[in-house]
């Protein structure tokens, strides 16, 4: 078993405290976004109650392996961060479109306005610390599971603007058009965590 200093240890329970923080704000945020996205029709608050079960995936995928001391499950767990990150784009992608080309309009969400206002200041600040512990661990996991984090705070930014625009200015189209701005990041995103996991 390969010696570990009390520096790596802390920054391992840095790691899992961020991970159960995530984990914690994302499971009650699908309730909400649930309860939100079908009482609006909203397909952003969907796609973005989506994002948050990737989230709670992809978090418990670093506790898991966080907990590998060999370093046996990297590999693995990158390519689960990676497909993740690919059915997320690719539902977006579809989900938006379909409402787009349909015209649908969603109605207004308060609740969702302040949900995700909140989302992206937390996200933001626990990818913040990702990266920082991920760079201190030398963890490729943890660094790319903090980009899914930060995607979760960019969806919450381009939600929060579509709902907003869509209650003050009654922009029906900037709700779904919110989920398509994170489609190719998301799918590129997801291939290079396949990447990093092939050469792992």
């Amino acid at each position: 078993m390969p010696n570990i200093g009390s520096k790596h240890v802390a920054s391992i329970r840095s790691g899992v405290v961020l991970e159960v923080w995530t984990l914690s704000w994302n499971v009650v945020g699908v309730v909400i976004l649930a309860f939100s996205a079908y009482a609006a029709r909203s397909v952003a608050l969907a796609g973005f109650g989506l994002d948050s079960l990737v989230e709670i995936g992809a978090s418990v995928v670093v506790l898991w392996e966080l907990g590998d001391i060999e370093g046996d499950r990297r590999a693995r767990a990158l390519g689960l961060i990676g497909w993740a990150f690919i059915v997320l784009a690719l539902y977006l992608a579809i989900q938006s479109s379909i409402v787009l080309a349909a015209g649908f309009h969603s109605r207004h969400s308060p609740i969702g306005i302040g949900w995700t206002a909140a989302t992206a200041v937390v996200m933001f600040v626990l990818a913040n610390g990702k990266r920082r512990v991920g760079h201190q661990l030398d963890n490729q996991v943890l660094i790319t599971e903090g980009r899914v984090t930060f995607v979760d705070g960019v969806l919450a930014t381009a939600v929060l603007v579509g709902l907003a625009l869509n209650a003050v200015l009654g922009w029906w189209w900037a709700d779904p058009t919110a989920s398509l701005l994170i489609v190719v990041y998301g799918a590129k995103e997801g291939v290079a965590a396949l990447r990093h996991g092939s050469l792992e």
